[in-house]
């Protein structure tokens, strides 16, 4: 893992410019800008934005990227930012008393997260890590402020967001608190088969599920070739084929 993070490097590059605050764009940077505009205009809370608004928005943004592995934040770092997740994906997590890693989301392109009071979004104790590669924009605190005073359906849409999130995380915590090994194991694999076409699940390790369901990969290795023995999937590398979703679903309600 890389241990410097996104908002560390930005901070050591940036001197005294705020994130967020508009900088010339060079004219030979004039495509990357027409990239720059395509990626904004697809951002979950910003598809009600006209082009104008688009384009102010690319002007006050700061393009970044991510390696695979990297931290985009992690807990201490108090920069107030908002991170437009354009490719990749990223996983939001905290660490247990004793050291698990429990994700609390995976977030895909085209969507946003950071340390943001004023959108509902706080990364202190949570740490952001890159899945994939990863390209960014990252807005700061002021410019979003001027965004939602001048664009309110920008806030409407910010609040859907996070309380679909809400939901999400609170199903993490209750289910890390009081399901079993096999129930949460069995509601992740429903869960991340119905994001796809219902029946499989690819790129995911017996690590990434783990870390999931807050145990550890011996643990969910064990529970996996369980349920292959009875029938309920079929494991491959970095694939698992779901056959019986009814009998998961049913692990996963605890009966």
């Amino acid at each position: 893992m890389v241990h410097r993070s996104v908002v560390g490097l930005l901070r050591s590059l940036r001197g005294e410019r705020r994130l967020g605050e508009r900088t010339p764009l060079p004219p030979s940077l004039a495509g990357r800008r027409d990239t720059k505009l395509r990626h904004l205009s697809a951002i979950d809370i910003f598809r009600d934005l006209q082009p104008q608004d688009l384009d102010w928005l690319a002007a006050h943004t700061t393009m970044v990227t991510a390696r695979k592995g990297q931290l985009v934040y992690m807990p201490g770092e108090t920069s107030e930012a908002l991170f437009l997740l354009k490719a990749g994906r990223v996983q939001i997590y905290r660490l247990s008393a004793d050291g698990k890693k429990v994700v609390l989301s995976i977030l895909q392109p085209e969507t946003f997260f950071g340390d943001m009071p004023l959108a509902g979004q706080q990364m202190y104790g949570a740490f952001a890590e890159a899945i994939d590669s990863c390209t960014l924009c990252v807005l700061g605190r002021a410019d979003l402020e001027r965004l939602i005073e001048s664009r309110p359906r920008v806030a409407i849409r910010l609040l859907e967001v996070i309380g679909r999130r809400l939901v999400e995380a609170e199903s993490v915590i209750e289910a890390v608190a009081f399901k079993s090994v096999p129930a949460r194991l069995a509601t992740v694999l429903v869960r991340l088969a119905a994001e796809g076409d219902g029946t499989e699940l690819n790129g995911y390790t017996h690590q990434d599920l783990a870390e999931m369901i807050g145990t550890y990969r011996e643990t969910a290795t064990l529970t996996l070739d369980d349920f292959r023995r009875r029938g309920l999937v079929d494991l491959r590398r970095k694939q698992i084929r779901i056959l019986d979703r009814r009998s998961l679903a049913a692990i996963a309600e605890g009966r």
